[in-house]
């Protein structure tokens, strides 16, 4: 093994700092696929990195009272879609947390994908890789489909002022009306007509 590719990926590690978790695929440019990994072996036995889940590690952040930290879970999708080239998309009870209605990281946490479905497993973590329509993917990681996937958790028949309210103030930081009317094109009919409805002062100004 070339000490001198071992400094290349440790160098990068580096430069992306602590929290970034990352696969063999974010070295490819550096070496073949089995020259990767046995660096990042070698630097995983020294200590540098920790092996989080098979094929994905990180560069953990540490704490001076905790320790090690573990890493961030949405860290670890974006690796591992970024390992298979796909999108993702948060869903179920993780994307209710992620806008503040609920403030618990569930111990299952859903991703919805285009890419190969697959589980990571991480102590009491698990984060499960769902294949979904082409629809549910459109404009993954914005707002809009964030806000669509929750209220597809939450269910109509369920949903609250309080939870509304939630979503209204996420969505209002930023908002732009293109984006938003594009964004939800393919959203279900009645998602739609609620999240319109709870924009309706906002969009009205522009």
């Amino acid at each position: 093994m070339s000490t001198s590719i071992v400094n290349a990926i440790k160098n990068r590690i580096f430069e992306h700092g602590r929290g970034w978790v990352f696969t063999a695929h974010s070295f490819a440019d550096l070496d073949s696929y089995t020259g990767v990994r046995t660096a990042l072996s070698r630097l995983q036995k020294e200590r540098v990195i920790r092996r989080v889940a098979q094929g994905i590690y990180d560069y953990p952040k540490t704490h001076k009272t905790q320790g090690i930290l573990p890493p961030s879970v949405e860290e670890i999708a974006k690796a591992y879609a970024a390992k298979n080239g796909a999108q993702i998309q948060a869903a179920g009870a993780y994307a209710a947390s992620l806008i503040g209605i609920s403030m618990q990281t569930p111990d299952k946490v859903i991703f919805l994908t285009d890419g190969p479905i697959g589980k990571i497993k991480i102590k009491r973590f698990e984060i499960c890789f769902r294949k979904s329509s082409t629809k549910n993917i459109y404009a993954a990681g914005t707002k809009e489909t964030l806000s669509v996937q929750v209220l597809k958790f939450i269910k109509q028949k369920h949903l609250t002022a309080e939870v509304l309210t939630v979503i209204r103030e996420f969505l209002r930081k930023g908002l732009n009306k293109k984006d938003f009317e594009k964004n939800l094109q393919y959203a279900p009919y009645w998602i739609k007509v609620t999240l319109f409805e709870l924009m309706k002062d906002k969009l009205e100004r522009y």
